[in-house]
């Protein structure tokens, strides 16, 4: 049997598919609706393209529903549509080649070597083998693994975070329309994880697949996620939007718990230097007249210079005390310096450098270190307690 073509190296693949779960049940023989790990009622839509982060406390179905999907798990009543066709009515072997699936301890085949482990789907699809050698290596290069160096290799011979990069790369073989994520980075370390999520995010913006995630960690949910599922135990769905919308406006009790006490610091973590509209900066440069720079300090509220350069690169503060009321400015006279940010800084790192630094403003700054305003405290602050809309709809992020 002949599979499809493999992929062109130089386009990232898009192919994605909506998953929806149309009023979903699952219980188990002689156990109650509320029982771990049963599910009950479960309606929601993922569109094609997006991450959908299952979240909650052990035992709230979260890992079944995922598994419905690809029936590992048949459910009890209910649909799963996959681009609005049913699951059920798909023959089990194609569904499962069709979808990747990635678990938290990886599952790679011990006695094959990484490039055999990758090549997994491609052969049990019929691919010739110069094919899937060929797929096996770009998909080794697109998740961070050498393959002259990795693909020779034997599980064994990896660490954790190896193994998880080759179980992505391997799900990803015959280029799945869904992938299913079960908690994949829960069993590595947290420098190891935060770099898995890293380069996973980086993955998904190249290749957009739709995703189903599963982890207990509301912080990797809010992190990973387009949209959060909210789940408590008897699999019922106690909110479901987009990781803003879910901090700023928790649906229950329940979910206000959940997701802790310090949501609107972890909604920081969400936006970016570029949403704010950026503080205008006094500058100056060397060699500009200081009775003419203090004055347009004193006139205005934020009381210090920052003295650039010729490109408008920062070089430092000056306080209106140490401007002197004659003369020209010199860099020599500036003292401090505040912490440099980009427009891709996120608010919450934004503002730990600035309480490390002891410091009311950073500086925001281009690629080319152009200066282009401040971001103060009291800035970063007041968006975290910003109210946000709630979602107009349940089965996807606005717009």
């Amino acid at each position: 049997m002949s599979g499809p073509s493999s992929p062109d190296r130089t386009t990232p693949s898009t192919r994605a598919a909506t998953v929806a779960f149309d009023h979903v049940t699952k219980r188990y023989p002689g156990t109650r609706a509320d029982n771990p790990g049963a599910v009950e009622d479960l309606s929601l839509e993922v569109p094609a393209g997006k991450i959908c982060v299952l979240v909650g406390p052990s035992g709230c179905g979260k890992t079944t529903s995922l598994k419905m999907v690809n029936r590992l798990i048949e459910p009890t009543s209910g649909r799963i549509l996959i681009d609005g066709a049913d699951a059920a009515r798909r023959d089990v072997t194609e569904l499962r080649r069709s979808i990747g699936y990635v678990i938290q301890q990886v599952g790679l085949f011990p006695h094959q070597t990484v490039g055999e482990n990758v090549a997994t789907v491609p052969r049990l699809l019929g691919w010739p083998e110069a094919r899937r050698r060929e797929r096996s290596e770009e998909l080794l290069g697109l998740v961070g693994l050498d393959p002259a160096t990795y693909r020779d290799r034997y599980p064994a011979q990896l660490s954790g975070g190896e193994r998880q990069r080759v179980g992505v790369a391997r799900a990803l073989a015959a280029d799945p329309p869904v992938m299913l994520m079960d908690e994949p980075f829960g069993a590595v370390d947290p420098i190891v994880r935060e770099r898995l999520q890293n380069e996973f995010l980086r993955l998904q913006a190249d290749l957009a697949k739709t995703i189903l995630f599963v982890t207990h960690d509301i912080d990797e949910a809010i992190k990973i996620g387009d949209l959060v599922a909210v789940m408590q135990v008897g699999g019922h769905l106690a909110q479901f939007g987009t990781p803003e919308e879910i901090l700023a406006n928790p649906a229950s009790d329940f979910v206000a718990r959940f997701v802790g006490a310090d949501r609107g610091l972890k909604r920081l973590a969400l936006a970016r230097v570029e949403s704010l509209e950026l503080r205008p900066a006094i500058t100056a440069r060397p060699g500009d007249d200081a009775a003419a720079a203090r004055s347009r300090i004193l006139a205005d509220p934020f009381e210090y210079l920052l003295l650039v350069d010729a490109l408008d690169r920062p070089i430092g503060w000056l306080a209106e005390r140490q401007v002197p009321t004659s003369g020209v400015l010199s860099e020599a006279m500036a003292a401090s310096m505040s912490p440099i940010l980009d427009r891709r800084t996120t608010l919450k790192d934004a503002l730990a450098m600035l309480i490390d630094a002891e410091v009311q403003a950073g500086i925001v700054v281009d690629r080319r270190g152009v200066l282009r305003g401040l971001v103060t405290v009291d800035m970063i602050v007041e968006r975290m307690r910003s109210p946000v809309a709630a979602a107009t709809s349940a089965a996807g992020p606005p717009g």
